[in-house]
């Protein structure tokens, strides 16, 4: 909410009563600069959502900077991380800051936390709100939260305030922040292609940097089954790559803490019962149409086994299938702690389940396809949710124009639809239908588009004129650039009620054609822009898309991203950002 109040925004998290200072604050906005450019010394991404720095000062950092906190488990590797990155990191921006500092202040020693809910857990709607103050006198800055994950925000707004060599930071600064939307996250699928832990663990901490907080581990599909799952060895023994590409127990452990310790929950899914195709290597009579070829010889698209090479779905109607699947929902949800459980439900491809002559007896009974997956669903949904857990399902489950099931047998309460077709037209559908969703528009937020397909032998590109008729040669194509991305208002179209059911959104890599030597360069800095549509917004305070404004913020910031070890993509040539404004679509006035 804007603490200074004014039109109240669609979608909310909340927070807690705004402080005296801040009410001190706003009222003396009035009077303060509206905008901060990229030559002040205030650049933080993403944009908080109030700064005032009425005088554009600084003083030196102390070499002997210390931050303060009470006691939090998870807490203390943040202040760790972040003592070490304000010490030693002495960013250098890309445009030196018009900033007086000070030389007759005493350098700042300290950073104070206070915290006022230490007990609150990593969950959804976890309150994330701070507020940072840091004195013109005095030797201590003050950065105060509802909860731990809220400092850890804040500790990073810190960390991005300071610059130089010898470092300084900002003084006579206040700032108060808090997320527009809830769930910020970035789905990654490890099963087409596999990455390393460390791949993982640093897009977990890119993350953070950007303070995005769900990483949605797409971890299994037809193509490879890496989770190691104790009571279904044999699902990763056989299905997975090789042995040196499945994640361990241990594995998933390391990574669950890293994300606490960055404030980012880990959501697992395990895509079913489409996309299984790699169940068949260990449990063959499970799986419909496994191991063959996706689009039969002369078949028309309405026929194909699968919408791409991969095939294979469980059969609903065989009583083991739902024996091992329990299993591995059991176990995932001993590996991962977090509330939400992610069942997939996406792409059921008919011609896949008519293949199978259990499933060709039940039709030519009466059944139908869309039985199968009620039978499915009614077969696992209360299987999840007796284990405490909030169904994620992807929205074919109930928007599919041929298999779907009613939605009777998907309780609002406890389930969740992540959209990823036809932008906000889908989006309003499913809240309409009363549902919290997730949004994962391919139009706007899938990151793998516009890289061509990966089909062989595809003679759609043997075009002599020029293929500008393939859109990029990539079903979702064009590319999504950032300014797409920045753009997109994920609640557009929808009532303040329908908006209060958007929990957030999530870009998305697949990972047809890409593994860890891409990975950083299709996430970032693309993603960033996301990130701050989510967390403050796309929009000045006067309603006008902000995006041309982003442009130069987002340089510097992924600029600092590579310094510290994230080959984020650029976005321009360096000469654009030392010439400011040379390079936009139209001249400014």
């Amino acid at each position: 909410m804007r603490i200074c109040g004014g039109k109240r925004s669609m979608f909310q998290v909340s927070v807690p009563p705004i402080s005296l200072l801040a009410t001190i604050i706003c009222l003396t906005l009035p009077f303060l600069p509206p905008t901060l450019s990229l030559q002040s010394a205030v650049n933080v991404w993403p944009k908080p959502r109030l700064v005032s720095w009425p005088k554009p000062l600084a003083r030196s950092l102390s070499t002997n900077f210390t931050i303060n906190s009470p006691y939090h488990q998870n807490l203390q590797p943040a202040i760790s991380r972040y003592l070490r990155l304000s010490r030693t990191e002495h960013h250098h921006p890309l445009i030196t800051p018009s900033v007086n500092v000070s030389t007759s202040s005493p350098p700042l020693q300290t950073l104070s936390i206070d915290i006022s809910d230490l007990a609150a857990s990593l969950q959804h709607g976890v309150n994330e709100t701070y507020s940072l103050s840091i004195s013109e006198v005095g030797e201590t800055a003050y950065l105060t939260a509802e909860t731990a994950w809220g400092a850890m925000r804040g500790l990073e707004t810190f960390s991005q305030l300071v610059w130089g060599n010898p470092s300084v930071v900002p003084v006579g600064l206040y700032i108060w922040d808090a997320p527009l939307f809830a769930h910020r996250g970035v789905m990654l699928d490890t099963s087409r292609n596999y990455y390393g832990v460390e791949d993982i663990l640093r897009t977990i901490e890119a993350m953070s940097a950007n303070k995005l907080n769900v990483f949605h581990w797409h971890v299994t599909d037809s193509h490879s089954f890496p989770l190691m799952v104790p009571s279904e060895p044999e699902l990763a023994a056989k299905g997975a790559y090789g042995p040196d590409m499945i994640y361990s127990p241990s594995d998933v452990a390391k990574i669950v803490q890293f994300g606490l310790e960055h404030g980012v929950r880990v959501l697992p899914e395990i895509d079913s019962p489409g996309h299984t195709g790699s169940w068949a290597e260990a449990y063959p009579d499970i799986v419909a149409c496994a191991n063959m070829f996706w689009l039969p010889a002369g078949s028309d698209w309405g026929d194909r086994l699968a919408s791409e090479p991969g095939t294979g779905h469980l059969n609903p109607l065989n009583p083991k299938t739902y024996q091992v699947l329990k299993n591995v929902i059991r176990d995932v949800s001993i590996l991962f702690p977090e509330t939400f459980y992610h069942g997939g439900a996406d792409e059921i491809v008919p011609g896949c389940w008519k293949a199978d002559p259990t499933i060709q007896s039940f039709i030519a009974n009466g059944g139908t396809l869309s039985q199968l997956l009620e039978t499915f669903v009614n077969s696992t949904l209360p299987y999840i949710l007796s284990l405490n857990r909030t169904v994620v399902y992807w929205e074919d489950v109930l928007l599919d124009g041929i298999v779907k099931v009613d939605s009777s047998f998907l309780p609002k309460e406890h389930t969740i639809l992540q959209t990823w077709n036809n932008g906000t037209n889908n989006t309003k559908r499913i809240v309409e239908a009363g549902y919290r969703a997730i949004v994962s528009s391919s139009e706007f937020y899938y990151l793998d588009c516009g890289h061509g397909d990966f089909l062989g032998n595809d003679s759609q590109y043997d075009q002599q004129a020029g293929g500008e008729s393939l859109n990029g040669g990539s079903w979702c194509g064009p590319f999504k650039t950032w300014q797409t991305i920045y753009d997109y208002d994920i609640t557009y179209g929808l009532s303040e009620d329908e908006a209060k059911l958007v929990l957030g959104g999530e870009v998305a890599l697949w990972s047809e054609q890409a593994d860890p030597t891409v990975l950083d360069a299709r996430i970032w800095p693309r993603t960033s822009a996301m990130a701050e549509t989510l967390w403050s917004g796309n929009r000045d305070e006067s309603g006008k898309k902000r995006s041309a404004e982003a442009t130069d913020r987002l340089n510097e910031w992924r600029y600092r991203m590579v310094s510290r070890g994230v080959k984020a993509e650029p976005i321009q040539p360096l000469w654009c950002v030392r010439n400011p404004g040379m390079c936009n679509a139209v001249e400014s006035s």
